[in-house]
């Protein structure tokens, strides 16, 4: 039975494509509308839910008017069908429904609801741009992305279940006085009307506090993992009391508006208390002075007695729904802003996937400013034969990171384009570019998962056994077999931990080479590959590495010129436009703006003079290695 419940949402279904609507309503019924089906029954099962409810203090006003008027012995003759149609509606009818109920919001609503929310919301926002992501914090996203999710699906299974309880307690309750006597009605319509009011006025501005709160929980978050993520970074600088002010900021922050939203809280609770108290008096001594009238029977006192406490109880927990509905719909509303925003780098609509022939790519007079005026890239034209590997070197903040991010289409252009056996990248799917092309950056970052999962990102159906190859290849299989983590997995099983922090920046470049070497990719980019290794270990890899770019083209970004003085060609650039292009023997002779970069990297290292610099004869790893690069 569980199961079948369980089974009745599949979280990850096919759904609609493109970003969810911006707007609240939209929003909520671009998820609701995959499974209406279940909510439509929970309303149906809900409402005689509700029915069984009102009809048990019917009930209670029947028996205690047949035991006031019938006499023991006649009873059950003249009532037994009536006790025990009662007790069939009170023994089986409610259980049933209340089972019922709780299947569809506890098996069947809950959990896969909320994770298809998740699950859709998730793939959209994965799928954003750089941009998106390095203008956020990475915990604040992720914290819209998770909470959005129950805080829609309580929304609305609360506001399902109130609906009928609020509906069908004030229009039974009305009816039942009204029955008894109409009197009885007056003080009810009156509680109605001051209930609603204050619901009014505390409701919309409870709505808003609960907006601010998730902002500032959300800001909160994303503080402190911030932080978290860079502890390496807090711990070398001794920022630790730093962090604490940076987090505890957000935090009072938080603390102020919760005090803002607590206060509204209590004021609303204070004013339904005391007209709740009200209604209680005034419909008891009613009651009373009606029943010493003669108007009404003690079956009606008793009715009214049970349904007024009910009402009343029923009113907190009312309020309560109503709520946390607002507040569930703030949080909704605060995730939208992040969660509903297009994709700004997108495929056009009929993009094909790209297909590598030679690897010849051109860029023609591309153009990129990140939205400014000027910077990055300024009319830049190159083209680099298939199969040829060049290097780009230049000062820092030149474009060179820039100039692999377009290629890359992690942006788009703002003028020109870029063309990759003739097919413009703006015209392939996203997906297809990149898999073609293998990226090994500096800054290395690896997934928190296993080294067996990090280099098989590279291509995942490969073999174990190609796995293996590639880290022999990396140099990186004689750390990996020592490898274990606090879990007691060893080897290529063992995690690395939260980008890779549980490895030396050497190690974790290594697995980074291996990922690349096992995606054996036509084309090349390598922005400073094997910076943070050794002379030895580089030396090493640096074979296999002219091993994976043959027949590749190659595009090589050097901090260390050393590095790529045998590159076929090199490609200097300064202020975002290509300045020197030559082999280093060229560009050493020319005694431009490289000659000057390699005079400073090789100056104070070994004593030589220009012929041997434009030869390219310089031996070893220089001891000045300054960042010439971004």
């Amino acid at each position: 039975m569980f199961r079948f419940f369980e089974q009745l949402v599949d979280p990850f279904r096919p759904h609609p494509p493109g970003a969810p609507p911006a707007t609240l309503g939209g929003f909520y019924w671009h998820h609701l509308r995959q499974v209406w089906p279940l909510f439509a029954a929970l309303m149906v099962v809900g409402l005689f839910v509700a029915l069984i409810e009102v009809s048990i203090f019917r009930y209670i006003g029947a028996i205690v008017d047949i035991l006031d008027t019938t006499t023991p012995d006649r009873l059950w003759a003249e009532h037994g069908t009536d006790f025990l149609w009662m007790a069939a509606v009170i023994l089986i009818g409610r259980p049933f429904f209340t089972m019922l109920h709780d299947l569809l919001t506890h098996q069947a609503i809950a959990p896969s609801f909320t994770n298809l929310i998740r699950w859709q919301n998730h793939r959209h926002v994965l799928r954003q741009s750089i941009a998106f992501f390095n203008n956020d914090f990475a915990g604040r996203v992720a914290t819209k992305v998770i909470q959005t999710g129950p805080s829609l699906r309580e929304s609305v299974v609360q506001v399902t279940d109130a609906v009928w309880f609020v509906v069908l307690y004030t229009v039974s309750a009305l009816v039942l006085f009204a029955e008894a006597d109409l009197r009885l009605a007056l003080p009810l319509i009156v509680w109605v009307v001051l209930y609603v009011v204050v619901l009014r006025h505390f409701v919309p501005r409870t709505k808003k506090a609960s907006e601010e709160i998730s902002e500032a929980r959300s800001l909160l978050t994303g503080r402190v993992v911030d932080s978290y993520t860079n502890i390496h970074t807090v711990k070398l600088f001794a920022h630790a009391e730093r962090e604490d002010n940076f987090a505890r900021t957000a935090l009072e922050d938080h603390t102020a508006v919760f005090f803002a939203q607590q206060r509204l809280i209590t004021q609303m609770t204070t004013t339904i208390s005391v007209i709740n108290s009200v209604l209680v008096t005034v419909v008891g001594a009613l009651a009373i002075w009606l029943w010493q009238t003669g108007s009404i029977t003690t079956g009606a006192i008793a009715l009214v007695g049970g349904l007024v406490v009910r009402i009343i109880n029923m009113s907190g927990w009312i309020m309560w729904e109503v709520q946390g509905v607002f507040e569930n719909v703030g949080i909704v509303q605060d995730g939208i802003t992040t969660i509903a925003r297009p994709h700004t780098v997108v495929d056009a609509p009929r993009a094909k996937p790209l297909a590598v022939t030679g690897g010849e790519i051109r860029f023609e007079d591309v153009h990129f400013h990140y939205g400014r005026s000027k910077g990055a890239l300024d009319g830049v034209t190159l083209t680099i034969r298939p199969g040829e590997k060049i290097g780009v070197v230049g000062p820092s903040g030149a474009g060179k990171s820039t100039l692999v991010n377009v290629f890359l289409r992690l942006y788009d252009l703002e003028g020109g384009c870029i063309l990759i056996d003739g097919q413009d990248v703006s015209a392939v799917t996203q997906e297809s570019l990149r898999a073609a092309v293998g990226v090994v950056t500096q800054d290395t970052s690896l997934l928190h998962r296993s080294i067996r999962e990090n280099v098989k990102y590279g291509r995942p159906d490969a073999t174990d056994g190609e796995m293996v190859e590639a880290t022999e290849l990396a140099h990186a299989a004689d750390f990996v077999v020592d490898l274990a983590d606090a879990r007691g997995r060893t080897a290529y099983d063992a995690h690395v931990g939260e980008r890779g922090v549980k490895l030396s920046g050497g190690q974790r470049q290594r697995v980074a080479i291996a990922r690349v070497l096992l995606k054996n990719a036509p084309i090349l980019v390598l922005d400073e590959a094997t910076s943070a290794l050794d002379s030895d270990v580089e030396a090493a890899i640096q074979e296999s590495l002219e091993t994976l770019m043959a027949g590749k083209t190659v595009i090589a970004i050097a901090h260390r010129l050393s590095t790529i003085a045998r590159m076929d060609r090199l490609v200097v650039m300064d202020k975002g436009r290509i300045v020197e292009t030559g082999t280093h023997a060229e560009l050493v002779a020319r005694g431009g703006l490289y000659a000057g970069l390699w005079a400073r990297q090789t100056g104070g290292f070994l004593d030589l003079g220009d012929e041997a610099g434009a030869e390219g004869t310089v031996g070893g790893r220089p001891a000045k290695e300054e960042a010439a690069a971004e």
